[in-house]
């Protein structure tokens, strides 16, 4: 038997905002449309049914440069314990949330057809809070880097969001 090696993408961050506030933003559709894309990337459609079973369903737009393609992808809900745990199973959809493939979706290969994540929160005091974010099962470095990299992009919109910079 033939193992494939795979990596995981794993962030911490932590946000000078309450862990109440990070967790709207992972599950109200008006902040997941604020955050979720890569930099110069628009969400311009996010749902979410936020428990287990449920999912969230969100539509990013590349910008013009890109060629301004849609991308859609659901994160099927496998786990949620608000506000520290959300647990999910994300894949890549047509625009009426048909599970389609990373080939189909136009992604680099290495990506695999549903990334397990978990979305970890914790009040660690003084209105702040540890975001430990984890992607599994890439099939190669190339994917996984590419993938920390949108996701610190989106990270960084997130801190946009909601730290009070005022």
């Amino acid at each position: 038997m033939t193992e494939t090696t795979t990596y995981n993408v794993h962030v911490i961050r932590e946000f000078d905002a309450p862990i109440e506030r990070l967790w709207e933003a992972w599950t109200e559709p008006a902040d997941l449309r604020a955050w979720w894309g890569p930099a110069g990337f628009e969400c311009t459609w996010a749902t979410a049914d936020v428990r287990p079973g449920g999912r969230i369903f969100v539509t990013m737009r590349a910008p013009a440069e890109y060629g301004g393609f849609e991308q859609h992808s659901v994160w099927n809900i496998t786990d949620v314990q608000a506000p520290e745990r959300l647990g999910y199973l994300f894949t890549f959809t047509d625009a009426d949330g048909n599970r389609i493939t990373p080939e189909e979706a136009g992604v680099p290969e290495g990506i695999p057809d549903g990334v397990e994540q978990e979305v970890m929160l914790a009040d660690i005091g003084d209105g702040r809070t540890r975001l430990e974010m984890t992607e599994y099962g890439y099939t190669s470095a190339e994917s996984r880097d590419l993938s920390r990299e949108g996701l610190e992009q989106c990270l960084d919109k997130m801190a946009a969001l909601v730290e009070d910079t005022g």
